[in-house]
């Protein structure tokens, strides 16, 4: 569709959430609910969005930035008079505008597709997106007439007894006539109890003057979830993550418990990786082929290349390259590099830190700001001591080094190709390349005296 317009309602406080954030920037999925939407009609090839503000205005400004326009309702005086606050920017342009509440996340793309696409066909004034409910109470009735077309919306509390049979529903998404929209909006009046001017009113308005109203039903009756308070944010995230999850298990990933498995929307998976239990993939996680992950991993905004295994373990924003192995219980810290056919192991930590082909941290270790070499290998208890109290300093291990037992790297130190460390050191000068550096007291025995100890008393 050529000329296609939207506009988002979000200038609601939603006092039910309970919460300092504004509704509509709760995360589902690891993204907030405005994003979802925003995502989806910039998808859909919207020309303009505009987000109807009111409550935190500036705040919901920030965080969408340049990628929408803004209108701002300064008091909540119902939905067709947020709907009016757009007028200044989309009246006059030959179109169609969507109508969509900022709290409904779980509609997709297709779905939107699909409404945008019924209204040009049918050549309606306007267009309902609607759902079949098993139990529709509360919800307005959708009533159609012999041809399809709606005769009329009528809520709940108004419906009769027949009416209240109607299992449609309107979900509170529309499509317009753009030209149409606004004549129809400026006719709207708050003659009701609330003393609010609503949204469905104008199909009212539009029918009464002989214009045909369609409704376009979707397929699946939980996208039109709305998001009032925490159990429908959970519920919404549940549903979401069973879509994500089936999405890739379609797309030929392997998730070996599926209810224990949380993968958020960013997150992209290569063909045949398995996923095992416990493990969460956050942010903008991507992970290749042919890898296993988990069981009880956790993973935020990191790059993971084919081949890698990784269990028991909190990576955050940082790259693991192919057939590298992390896990048990690593902790990998933003800012680190994993190359090919790296090892991280039981209790170690890595932070801002790279290590290059081949190299491996295998047990209860430390690399913090450090730059490793291909082949070294750091020994159980090997750590870099890379704050001095004021500052943080870096250490480099060349290729080939080798790191002792229970050695202390005290940074800025340079470890040259090929040098050897010995165990129990502490090294605070650079070691020349092929050098071994030994920085250790000389023991000394004494007989007996232990046993002088034990008979001070």
């Amino acid at each position: 569709m050529e000329n296609l317009f939207a506009v988002v309602l979000a200038a609601g406080k939603g006092t039910r959430m309970k919460s300092s954030k504004h509704k509509v920037l709760h995360p589902v999925c690891g993204k907030p609910i405005i994003d979802h939407i925003v995502d989806k009609l910039a998808g859909l090839g919207v020309r303009e969005t505009v987000v109807v503000v009111g409550h935190d205005a500036e705040t919901l400004r920030e965080h969408l930035g340049e990628r929408v326009s803004y209108a701002e309702q300064k008091e909540q005086l119902g939905t067709a008079h947020a709907v009016m606050q757009a007028e200044g920017l989309l009246s006059g342009k030959k179109g169609v505008t969507l109508v969509l509440n900022g709290d409904h996340p779980l509609f997709t793309t297709e779905t939107l597709s699909r409404l945008a696409q019924s209204h040009e066909e049918s050549g309606a004034a306007a267009t309902i997106l609607t759902a079949d409910m098993a139990d529709p109470t509360g919800y307005g009735r959708v009533v159609r007439n012999s041809d399809g077309s709606v005769n009329k919306v009528v809520e709940h509390k108004d419906a009769t007894e027949a009416e209240r049979e109607v299992t449609e529903i309107n979900t509170g998404t529309f499509c317009f006539d753009n030209g149409l929209l606004w004549k129809a909006l400026s006719r709207v009046d708050n003659d009701n109890a609330q003393g609010e001017y609503y949204l469905p009113e104008v199909i009212r308005i539009l029918r009464e003057d002989g214009q045909r109203i369609g409704a376009q039903l979707i397929d699946d009756p939980a996208e039109a979830m709305g998001i009032n308070n925490r159990i429908q944010l959970a519920e919404a995230e549940k549903e979401m993550r069973r879509r994500i999850r089936e999405k890739h298990m379609l797309n030929g990933v392997t998730l070996v418990d599926p209810e224990n498995t949380y993968i958020d929307a960013g997150v992209t998976i290569g063909e045949d990786t398995v996923i095992q239990p416990g493990t969460y993939l956050r942010g903008d996680t991507r992970i290749g082929s042919r890898c296993v992950i988990g069981p009880n991993a956790d993973l935020t905004d990191i790059a993971v290349d084919d081949g890698t295994r990784i269990s028991h373990s909190v990576l955050a924003d940082s790259r693991v390259q192919g057939e590298a192995a992390v896990g048990p219980f690593s902790y990998i810290r933003p800012g680190s590099f994993l190359a090919e056919q790296t090892k991280v192991g039981c209790f170690v930590e890595v932070k801002n830190s790279s290590l290059g082909l081949g190299s491996k941290v295998s047990h209860l270790g430390y690399v913090g700001d450090a730059d490793v070499g291909e082949n070294v290998n750091f020994s159980c208890g090997a750590i870099t001591v890379n704050y001095d109290g004021v500052a943080k300093h870096r250490t480099v291990v060349e290729d080939g080094a080798f790191v002792g037992c229970n050695v202390n790297l005290i940074a800025p130190v340079t470890v040259k190709k090929g040098a050897y460390i010995a165990a129990g050191s502490t090294v605070t000068d650079d070691v020349p390349e092929e050098a071994m550096a030994i920085a250790r007291e000389r023991q000394t025995n004494k007989p007996d005296y232990a046993r002088k100890l034990k008979n001070k008393d």
